[in-house]
């Protein structure tokens, strides 16, 4: 019986450790953290046969027996320009799905906060004063200035229907919003990526409508909250240009939580700026940290956060569920979970 060497870069506690090695006695386990390959061993990579990285990928003749790279995110867009994704025929699989709940309920958040207006609210709270009018001194009134947008009713359009997309779709539903989706292979409704148990629409059956990227002008003329959920590929670079937010109602939300490289971030704030749409709120951003001067920073219908989205305590403990179950199927040669489409760039 062969052994299959395991090597996990990622800073795992030994629970998880022993997790992974129960898998099979046929698993030879072992950790050595490390950021870059440089920080890899020559001797251990020698013999590797499976590597769970974040990005500590070495060039492919430093590991000749490496069959698989698992990586500790959804995306692959970091390592594009590695040889090991450009010059090898390395199997990578990605942690899409483990954080399609927390940043599910991240989207819901942002719609409820931009509803219900709680940042005013809390700006309001800092100066100690409620809104009022009266009767020498007009101003603005607690009406005015707080009266909610319902979600119940409203139409939400989510553009990348994959694990996260169907998550907030579900939770959509039970507020009574009308989904609309779009899908870059209308071909494959089917959700075949990880999913956590009672989450998410895996057969596609949410949404009344389901468009082709072609159809993205229509599309977002139809909804009153859009949520860009999809990778960033060259296809989707700067998906969200001028035209698109012109397209777009003028009371319309714009949340992304996919890459900041998916927005024309000049458009973006010349279109908030003008009042063409309703606000939007950020989670990634195409340069990150957001620099000091970033003109993003000012806008007063723009919420920000610092690409914490896909933050979970659970992240480590639903990565390593991932893991251990595509170590099983690579055992007994059944198709792995989250399999990287090179052509397709996730």
């Amino acid at each position: 019986m062969d052994v299959i060497n395991v090597l996990v870069t990622m800073p795992f506690q030994a629970l998880l450790m022993e997790k992974l090695s129960n898998v099979s006695p046929r698993l030879a386990v072992t950790q050595h953290e490390a950021r870059t390959p440089d920080e890899l061993p020559e001797e251990v990579l020698s013999s590797v046969d499976i590597l769970y990285t974040q990005s500590a990928l070495p060039l492919p003749e430093a590991a000749p027996r490496l069959q698989w790279v698992q990586l500790h995110s959804a995306g692959v867009n970091h390592i594009v320009d590695t040889p090991l994704y450009t010059d090898s025929e390395v199997v990578l699989t990605t942690t899409s799905g483990i954080h399609a709940v927390n940043i599910a309920e991240y989207i819901i958040a942002q719609m409820l906060t931009s509803g219900h207006h709680i940042s005013k609210m809390i700006e309001d709270k800092s100066q100690k004063h409620w809104p009022r009018k009266l009767d020498d001194k007009p101003s603005e009134s607690r009406w005015e200035r707080y009266v909610p947008i319902e979600l119940r009713g409203r139409t939400l359009g989510i553009i990348g229907y994959g694990s996260i997309g169907r998550e907030v779709a579900r939770l959509a539903q039970a507020f009574g919003m009308q989904v609309l989706a779009i899908k870059r292979d209308l071909r494959k409704l089917t959700d075949t990526s990880f999913r956590l148990e009672g989450t998410g629409d895996p057969e596609a059956d949410i949404p009344v409508r389901i468009y082709p990227i072609a159809a993205l002008h229509s599309f977002l003329g139809e909804c009153d909250i859009v949520i860009l959920t999809m990778p960033l590929t060259v296809e989707t670079d700067n998906l969200i240009d001028a035209a698109a937010l012109k397209a777009m109602k003028a009371d319309a939300l714009l949340i992304n939580v996919s890459r900041g490289g998916v927005v024309d971030e000049d458009a973006l704030v010349k279109a908030l700026r003008e009042g063409s749409i309703g606000g939007a709120a950020l989670d990634v951003f195409r340069e990150e940290p957001l620099s000091p001067d970033s003109l993003l920073w000012d806008l007063p219908n723009l919420i920000l956060s610092p690409h914490v989205s896909g933050f979970t305590p659970q992240y480590d403990d639903r990565a390593t569920d991932l893991f251990a179950e595509n170590l099983r199927r690579f055992i007994v040669g059944e198709a792995l979970i989250n399999t990287v489409d090179r052509e397709r760039g996730y």
